[in-house]
């Protein structure tokens, strides 16, 4: 029998959101904040949303005669927790894909039927 090693990172899960995309976030702490996609980490299924999920970090002095700092950053968030916002309507939506009249395969959000890409 072989044992699994519960250390290996999880599998790798095709993300509904990209880099630039705004979204707005459905739970937890920052429920209802909308914002735009900094970084995408398909590794791990998160994502980092400007103004999401701001963590304070105290880091110490590198050099002599430097102070401290306290320096804060936007942490990242399961992608789960996110949705797809639209600007225009101000709604979120679930996304869907469609083909084009010229077979481009394109996002779509379903509750307002506009394009994303």
């Amino acid at each position: 029998m072989s044992k699994k090693n519960s250390q290996t990172s999880p599998q790798r899960q095709k993300m509904h959101v990209k880099k630039g995309d705004v979204v707005q976030v459905i739970a937890g702490s920052d429920k209802g904040k909308v914002g735009e996609i900094l970084r995408a980490l398909p590794q791990e299924s998160t994502v980092v949303v400007k103004g999401v999920n701001i963590r304070t970090k105290h880091t110490k002095p590198q050099q002599e005669g430097e102070s401290g700092q306290i320096v804060t950053y936007e942490a990242p968030i399961h992608s789960s927790k996110v949705m797809l916002y639209s600007e225009k309507k101000k709604i979120a939506s679930r996304v869907g894909y469609t083909l084009t009249e010229d077979g481009r395969k394109v996002r779509i959000l379903k509750k307002t039927g506009e394009i994303i890409d």
